[in-house]
């Protein structure tokens, strides 16, 4: 059985959206942590403001290398593709060309950023739309994406997302039916455990039923709040860690503390989660 402590803890930096990558930093050094998931989107690193590889590698590496310097490390790189201007299941196929490309660069920066994750989700159809439409063109997107991963040496890890984000992978049910139909050793799972408890799903029946296709998961009190300040009590966060455990789970936990009222100080959101977590985890 593995060991979760607080070496295995990372943290997303979406919620600092209104602060510096310095700041995040920083943050992450006081509150003791060092594993990075770094989301990309401005103002920290957005490929979309570099009209070059060459410049793109360049600022990533420069990340690299102020991370490093901290003796932290990046485990997962999430681009932002939540939403406009992007969709793999657009009915426009300019719009699905120009994901793909985004998310091959995605893959390319992940690689010079030190790490070989990469974080997906499916984003969300139009709504007036047959889903199964946007289904099929959801799935060939990833076949795309998977297929340059496989080559790359990069693991995609795909998220479920909530009914209000999404109208596409919602459950354990259609995360299983996505990773059959694209067929990638390339393609694993992430449990956002938000999306999984609006699903009533368990976390006992991802890691059964997935196996070593669990590779990721983002942590969290009911609606992405601090740990310890929303609905789903010690009982249930702490026994989500032993689950993991039992199912011998060797990845992150990763905190994604992600809500607006956290955007003025996101270092307390982080630190309170991290004290939180250090009831039961040790420190190594």
């Amino acid at each position: 059985m593995s060991r979760i402590t607080m070496q295995d803890v990372s943290v997303m930096s979406v919620q600092y959206v209104q602060h510096t990558f310095n700041y995040y930093l920083d943050s992450m050094a006081k509150a003791g942590l060092a594993k990075v998931d770094l989301w990309g989107g401005v103002p920290h690193y957005c490929r979309l403001n570099y009209k070059s590889t060459i410049e793109a590698a360049q600022q990533a590496l420069q990340l690299r290398r102020e991370i490093e310097a901290r003796g932290m490390e990046v485990v997962i790189y999430t681009p932002e593709t939540l939403a406009y201007p992007f969709s793999y299941s657009a009915p426009d196929p300019v719009v699905r060309s120009r994901t793909i490309d985004y998310m091959k660069q995605a893959m390319d920066d992940a690689l010079v950023l030190g790490t070989s994750r990469v974080f997906l989700n499916t984003g969300c159809h139009p709504r007036d739309l047959d889903r199964e439409e946007g289904w099929k063109r959801t799935v060939d997107s990833f076949r795309v994406l998977a297929g340059l991963a496989e080559n790359m040496g990069v693991q995609l890890v795909l998220e479920q997302l909530q009914p209000y984000e999404s109208n596409l992978v919602l459950s354990l049910a259609d995360i299983k039916r996505m990773l059959a139909e694209v067929g990638s050793p390339a393609l694993a799972c992430c449990v956002d455990v938000v999306a999984m408890e609006a699903a009533g799903d368990t976390l006992e029946d991802f890691c059964r039923e997935l196996g070593d296709k669990l590779q990721w998961v983002h942590y969290s009190d009911s609606h992405h709040l601090v740990l310890g300040e929303g609905n789903y009590g010690r009982e249930k966060l702490e026994g989500w860690v032993r689950t993991l455990e039992r199912y011998d789970y060797q990845n992150f936990l990763d905190l994604e503390i992600n809500d607006s009222i956290y955007w003025e100080d996101p270092h307390s959101s982080v630190q309170r989660s991290a004290d939180y977590l250090r009831a039961f985890l040790p420190e190594r």
